[in-house]
């Protein structure tokens, strides 16, 4: 009796191992460095966010599923919001048992620019709760809009 390929008895883990090796490189061939200017999204497993004003506070909401306080990092380098840390596996699972792997583990990093309204760095506030790292940014004034206006597409 002939056997089936590989990928035709198991089809969904090309694409967790396609994702798993895409991570690796960015990870380790480009480096986390190379996109803290940019502020890419790199790892979409990690950290959505929602970025909204509130009085004179810019808040910013980060959901983090599955991570630990104790591994989570913010720290503000120039005028940037960094946030770093890792997602641990707690149970070790070989790869050919997965039918499909959704979930994200690993390291993640997000990098957010400070506007130049921020009152007081020193002042920067966290609080993670139910997977959701919330940071509020005091500011000095609401940022001033220039209003939404249309741009003419050629």
């Amino acid at each position: 009796m002939a056997r089936l390929p590989a990928i035709w008895r198991d089809p969904f883990s090309i694409t967790a191992r396609m994702s798993r090796l895409m991570d690796e490189l960015f990870r380790d061939f480009i480096g986390f460095e190379d996109f803290t200017d940019l502020d890419l999204d790199v790892f979409p497993g990690f950290g959505r966010t929602d970025i909204y004003l509130k009085d004179k506070t810019l808040v910013i909401e980060t959901e983090l599923p599955g991570a630990r306080k104790e591994d989570i990092q913010v720290r503000v380098e120039d005028n940037r919001l960094v946030i770093t840390g890792e997602v641990r596996r707690e149970e070790e699972v070989r790869d050919e048992n997965y039918i499909r792997m959704g979930r994200r583990y690993g390291a993640f990093r997000r990098v957010f620019p400070l506007p130049e309204e921020v009152e007081d760095k020193k002042a920067i506030r966290a609080k993670f709760e139910n997977g959701v790292l919330r940071v509020e940014i005091p500011l000095k004034r609401v940022p001033e809009t220039e209003g939404a206006f249309e741009v003419k597409i050629d």
